[in-house]
């Protein structure tokens, strides 16, 4: 299986999907409208060669991630908290067109706005970062007085990370807001693995696809998870504040050899990264929910936005597709 290159992410009520610089997020707005906006983000690595290169790509990409996604997620958000302003009685402007402010105006983004993006995704870094690597060296730190054995205190930590990991998202999962988000994510999923398998772009067809993609967040950040519990099993230090900072220092390198490890698995059919591939599908049971057939043209149109699926499935399955399409046509 070729891998199409598409990725995206859920925002509220919607669909981000990007495809080399290009990206489109499609919205459901409260009039039960899509409103669709098409954009360009250039990625670090997309002007600098050395930041392509295997396993540093993986951090700059990581990085780029999390901004475009909270950008995409505030523009989402933006038609929400307008339909709050009109309920408590404020004026609001219904016919706003993608990528219009209130009142009709264009939206941009302000030194001010770019600054409070950059503290945002600095602050969540820096968050995910004591959660999910800091707490766990601390809260081991006791068995120092069990046992001497660096390579059991170091199992021990990554089993209490990865216990951290899984219990924040299935706490998540469990909140209603987010249970929307995660249909829209099995969406995304659901039009990706359509096109992927050779499937005609419809509603029927994303419905009836797998909600589990092996190139999810889900699973890069479970990869990640389990990555880090092998390289700290061969970094031993004495002191907690030594190994505090070996944590820190060791991410950037964790996450682009995770990242290496999902790009594979993305456009592999090899039993053994299926085999890899398992844990984090199995994860994301509980990150994707079945959406329903609204969900599903909101993610098509996103998709139709910045790729071109017809394209994509010529070239890749031949005389398969042009055949399936002869019949609809005759049909």
């Amino acid at each position: 299986m070729k891998s199409s290159g598409i990725g995206g992410q859920a925002v509220l009520e919607g669909i981000m999907m990007k495809n080399g610089d290009a990206y489109a997020v499609a919205v459901r707005t409260p009039e039960d409208q899509i409103v669709l906006k098409v954009d360009e983000y250039h990625m670090f690595s997309s002007t600098r060669k050395w930041a392509r290169l295997p396993v540093i790509r993986g951090v700059f990409n990581f990085v780029d991630s999390m901004i475009l996604g909270m950008r995409t997620l505030a523009y989402s958000a933006d038609f929400f908290e307008e339909e709050s302003e009109s309920e408590n009685g404020k004026k609001q402007d219904k016919e706003r067109p993608a990528g219009k402010g209130r009142g009709g105006e264009e939206k941009e983004e302000s030194g001010m706005g770019k600054a409070a993006m950059a503290m945002t995704v600095a602050f969540s870094i820096l968050l995910a970062v004591g959660i999910f690597m800091v707490l766990p060296v601390v809260l081991v730190s006791f068995l120092r007085k069990v046992t001497q054995s660096s390579a059991l205190i170091a199992l021990a930590e990554g089993l209490v990370r990865i216990g951290i990991f899984l219990a924040y998202v299935a706490l998540i999962s469990r909140m209603e807001d987010i249970k929307r988000v995660f249909m829209y994510h099995g969406a995304e999923h659901k039009c990706i693995n359509c096109v992927e398998h050779g499937m005609e772009l419809n509603v029927e067809n994303v419905m009836k696809s797998s909600r589990l993609h092996k190139r999810c967040g889900t699973s890069f950040l479970l990869i990640v998870m389990i990555v880090s519990v092998v390289f700290f099993m061969f970094v031993r230090v004495e002191t907690l504040w030594l190994r505090i900072l070996t944590r820190i220092c060791f991410i950037p390198l964790i996450a682009g050899v995770s990242y290496e490890f999902i790009r594979l698995a993305g456009s592999s059919d090899s039993g053994l990264v299926e085999l890899l591939s398992r844990p984090g599908l199995c994860l994301q049971r509980l990150t994707t929910k079945e959406p329903d057939e609204s969900m599903a043209q909101v993610a098509i149109t996103a998709v139709e936005a910045v790729f071109d699926w017809k394209k994509y499935l010529k070239e890749n399955f031949g005389g398969e597709y042009a055949g399936r399409e002869h019949e609809n046509q005759k049909g």
